[in-house]
């Protein structure tokens, strides 16, 4: 057999996990609800036919201007004031971080990430061979002033300071906090001190179930300190791979010139514009909020009635509750006796950058039927006796 020599950042990459055998009950990977994809078949033949010379031809890098500016017009709403050349079309905000990465960090760099954070972003940041600077969170999200602690301690003992900062403000991916109006400012007066990048990775900002919206810190920032990452994927659904990147025109045009692909796919492109133009988007988004508030809900009723000794802060949006497991369980083991009983969890190892405390489970209720999340949560009370 072949010798693979592999590259060293191949080494730190997970394999994906294998897809989940039939009759699992997922509450694992943040998935759309198929109820709620919508039909797309009228769409997609007028994009396949009427715009057939745009959508079956290869695509500009930066995607043609008609959506560019739906985007921009679209943020508007959120307070974020940007015009098309600030904004860039890619295969889902995944892809808008991996570009991020491609423009400003080499190896061993650092990156400031929460503790736990976004596990398919840790993912990305292995990739690329980064070290990391942990930062912890509470109700109102990350510690901006333990941020600023430990920057001062790099600054003054001369050592080089992170590139970029990440995060989810809205709904965190897993732990369901929303940072705060004053954190957020916080952190980019901070960014903005240091020099320092932030990605503000904000996916699930319309899924909000109850109170007031916050400002996105793209809308405070006025020196260009912020990356914004958006997607359709939650929107509309997570299939099209059609999300957009909002930065600096100098930024933007980088990144467009260092696309791998070329010009992300035309033809889901126009299929999503002319989806917008229809009016359709906000309909199935009050549909798809409406959805998942009740799949929440029935998810917290069914583990107050079967885990009553496990704690999680309610979310007011987003996909996922962040699970805090009675004392003496570890998550991993869980994780695996829930898998014998047909139910995917995911445990808190995946979400720390370096070791973390074995003591959450992410939940993601968008995805199972009402029932199937009853029965889940039953199952999974049975796993946790198990582990126990």
């Amino acid at each position: 057999m072949t010798l693979l020599r592999y590259a060293r950042r191949a080494a730190v990459v997970p394999v994906p996990a294998a897809p989940e055998p039939d009759g699992m009950i997922s509450f694992g990977s943040g998935d759309a609800y198929p109820e709620r994809l919508p039909d797309l078949g009228d769409l997609a033949h007028l994009a396949a036919s009427r715009f057939r010379t745009e959508t079956m031809q290869y695509a500009p890098r930066l995607w043609i201007g008609e959506l560019r500016e739906w985007i921009a017009g679209y943020l508007a709403a959120d307070g974020i004031r940007v015009t098309a050349d600030r904004v860039i079309v890619v295969n889902g905000a995944k892809h808008g971080l991996d570009l991020a990465c491609k423009l400003f960090v080499e190896p061993r760099d650092s990156v400031v990430v929460t503790s736990p954070t976004y596990m398919s972003a840790l993912g990305i940041f292995r990739g690329w061979e980064v070290e990391y600077l942990e930062i912890g969170q509470d109700g109102e999200g990350m510690r901006v002033d333990e941020l600023a602690e430990r920057l001062g301690e790099l600054e003054r003992a001369g050592r080089p300071l992170p590139k970029l900062v990440y995060d989810v403000p809205e709904f965190h991916n897993p732990t369901g906090v929303t940072v705060s109006a004053p954190r957020r400012r916080a952190l980019v007066a901070l960014a903005q001190r240091y020099g320092l990048m932030i990605v503000e990775d904000d996916p699930y900002r319309r899924i909000r179930f109850e109170g007031a919206p916050v400002a996105p810190m793209q809308s405070v920032d006025e020196s260009g300190c912020v990356i914004g990452l958006g997607t359709f994927a939650k929107l509309v659904a997570p299939g099209l791979r059609v999300g957009w990147v909002v930065a600096t025109p100098e930024i933007v045009g980088r990144m467009a010139a260092l696309k791998s692909d070329g010009g992300s796919c035309p033809l889901t492109q126009r299929l999503v514009l002319e989806y917008c133009r229809a009016g359709r988007l906000e309909p199935h988004i009050r549909d798809v909020v409406k959805t998942y508030a009740g799949h929440r809900d029935i998810m917290l009723a069914a583990l107050a009635r079967h885990l009553p000794g496990a704690r999680c802060v309610v979310p007011q949006g987003g996909y996922y509750l962040w699970l805090r497991l009675p004392d003496g369980i570890d998550a991993d083991r869980l994780a695996v006796a829930a898998a014998r009983r047909g139910v995917r969890v995911l445990p808190a190892s995946q979400f720390y950058a370096t070791a973390g405390p074995a003591t959450h489970v992410r939940l993601a209720y968008s995805y199972a039927s009402a029932s199937e999340i009853a029965e889940g949560v039953r199952r999974l009370a049975q796993a946790l006796e198990e582990a126990r």
